[in-house]
């Protein structure tokens, strides 16, 4: 009798170590899990942070580009009536270039405004 209660007690305690240490197991992989979310987690941070910086750099260069276009074109359509005026067309593109500038980089700043309500209105 004695021997069976020994075993049992054996058993016992040989399960209840075997519980510990799968606790312990899932614990370390729990820990393992969240180191790795959190090395994800700032990769993610790091590539949004680019994405953004290169979407800053592609308007700042889109304010460039369109006004170099609607300079071009606003010259072609005022260049009449600089003449009339005595206005040289070197003048003219040279006087349009802020103005137009200005113009631009404002209409981009209001456009992303409107999209940014949008998107907080939305719930995004």
């Amino acid at each position: 009798m004695r021997t069976a209660k020994s075993a049992e007690m054996r058993l016992k305690a040989l399960l209840d170590r075997t519980e510990r240490a799968g606790e312990l197991l899932r614990t370390r992989v729990d820990v393992q899990r969240s180191e790795q979310n959190q090395e994800v987690m700032r990769r993610m941070d790091r590539r949004a942070d680019l994405q953004l910086r290169l979407q800053h750099t592609v308007e700042g260069l889109s304010v460039f580009a369109i006004s170099y276009y609607a300079v071009g074109l606003l010259g072609y359509a005022l260049y009449p009536f600089a003449e009339k005026i005595g206005v040289e067309k070197g003048v003219l593109i040279a006087a349009l270039t802020p103005v137009v500038i200005l113009a631009v980089w404002y209409s981009m700043r209001r456009i992303k405004a409107r999209i940014h309500d949008e998107d907080d209105k939305s719930g995004h």
